[in-house]
């Protein structure tokens, strides 16, 4: 250490020292400022708490998967353009993820997970990181493996086209904060529709090679998009008390624009049928793919490792 440090208070010291407050200083967050700060979280009348946090899990849990499915293309993508891109839709989605995870947290704390006294994991880290598979509620599309970059723009193309609609949706809902996320994340996940769309449209009317895998991974991943415009209780129950949107009311808009899209592309849509659930339960009543089980050991690994981590 050089004079000049030995005389002067050490930039790191601020990162370590306590004040009391240990929630400042959990090791895994991206942030340590409360996300719903300066959002009225009252519970509007006549909704139940319980369904609210349902429902937001439900769309919590599609973004933060798909945000780490499309986080492991970091540096995998055809050009740098495109894994900065990429890496930047994940980080939307993540920042989707951890609103909406929070706002289950308000609306129903017994739905975070208890971890060992002393832990400062915030509530939105808690049901991200130690939550088992079958206690998540995102739908079977999100959690597949990934394949080929053209896997990656159809999914992203199927899960942004009807995350857009219902966005647009809940951002004139009930809930304040529901009305939020949806007025500013209808902003972020525009781009990641048109992205999506641009690059179907390339590949599919590119080379033979790169049409062929796009027909593809079309083949691969459309009988897994029905799930997401799926009526499910909780859902029918937020929608009808105008605190939520059924996706199923999106369902005429989501396809237009598929076929649009895929008309511009020169492709057929898949005659493959829907993939089924296992005795009538999907993503949203929590029974899912083993690729999720896979994927949540490599996401959730350190913290679990580290319950009581801090910087």
């Amino acid at each position: 250490m050089n004079q000049h440090t030995s005389q002067h208070e050490s930039v790191y010291d601020g990162l370590v020292e306590d004040h009391g407050d240990v929630s400042g200083q959990w090791a895994f967050g991206t942030s340590f400022e409360d996300p719903l700060a300066g959002v009225d979280t009252t519970m509007p009348e006549g909704v139940d708490g319980a369904d609210l946090a349902a429902y937001c899990l439900g769309l919590g849990d599609d973004a933060l998967v798909l945000s780490h499915r499309l986080s492991q293309w970091c540096s995998r993508a055809p050009d740098l353009e495109d894994d900065i891109a990429i890496a930047n839709i994940a980080l939307d989605l993540l920042g989707q993820a951890r609103l909406l995870l929070a706002r289950a947290a308000a609306a129903d704390p017994a739905v975070v997970p208890v971890l060992p006294e002393g832990s400062p994991a915030p509530d939105e880290d808690r049901l991200a990181f130690f939550r088992e598979a079958g206690e998540l509620r995102c739908t079977r599309l999100v959690e597949l493996e990934h394949g080929d970059f053209a896997h990656l723009v159809v999914r992203l193309l199927l899960f942004s086209t009807a995350r857009l609609a219902l966005l647009h949706r809940l951002a004139g809902t009930r809930d304040p904060v529901l009305a939020a996320i949806g007025a500013k994340g209808a902003t972020e996940v525009t781009y990641h529709r048109d992205y999506a769309a641009r690059w179907v449209v390339t590949l599919a009317r590119g080379t033979e090679e790169s049409r062929r895998r796009l027909l593809a991974a079309l083949d691969e991943l459309a009988p897994w998009h029905p799930e997401q415009l799926d009526t499910h209780p909780v859902a029918t129950r937020l929608a009808e008390s105008g605190a939520g949107v059924d996706p199923a009311a999106t369902a005429e808009e989501v396809e237009g624009v598929l076929a649009q899209v895929l008309e511009e592309a020169r492709c057929p849509w898949p005659e493959a049928p829907r993939r089924g659930g296992v005795r009538g339960r999907t993503g949203r009543d929590g029974m899912h793919t083993e690729a999720l089980g896979r994927l949540l050991a490599e996401m959730q690994v350190v913290a679990r490792a580290h319950p009581l981590g801090r910087w």
